[in-house]
């Protein structure tokens, strides 16, 4: 059984930038099957120019993007209120990744591990630094 991806900004502006080590880790990803998830406001946290990200485009299509439905949107909001952080885009990550049972790629673990460590479900999600 593999364990699904779950895929902050952090790792995708490092695809944008084309860090290797991350290409590898997404290949290595898709080789063995592993369900890559990325919200669509991560998406939107990282998309700049069409015409520059070619590159990071190619690549979300090897993703599922999943829209931020409603009840996510308030899980994350309150998990904000819990934390005592306005950044929404982590605390979507991290209520997704919960119910997903997915690893979360970042390049901001700290805030990552304040937001699960406030959010208090179990199993925690794992992270993983790009």
């Amino acid at each position: 059984m593999n364990i699904p991806y779950l895929y902050d900004a952090g790792a995708l502006i490092a695809i944008d930038n084309n860090d290797r080590h991350m290409w590898a880790r997404h290949s290595l990803a898709l080789e063995d099957g592993r369900d890559i998830h990325v919200p669509a406001v991560v998406v939107s946290q990282a998309w700049r120019d069409s015409r520059r990200q070619v590159r990071l485009g190619k690549f979300l299509e090897g993703c599922r993007v999943a829209p931020v439905g409603l009840e996510t949107a308030k899980a994350a909001g309150i998990l904000c209120g819990k934390a005592r952080t306005a950044d929404i885009v982590d605390a979507t990550v991290v209520v997704m990744a919960a119910s997903l049972g997915a690893i979360i790629w970042t390049s901001d673990p700290d805030d990552i591990r304040d937001l699960i460590n406030a959010q208090g479900v179990k199993p925690a999600p794992v992270i993983r630094t790009v």
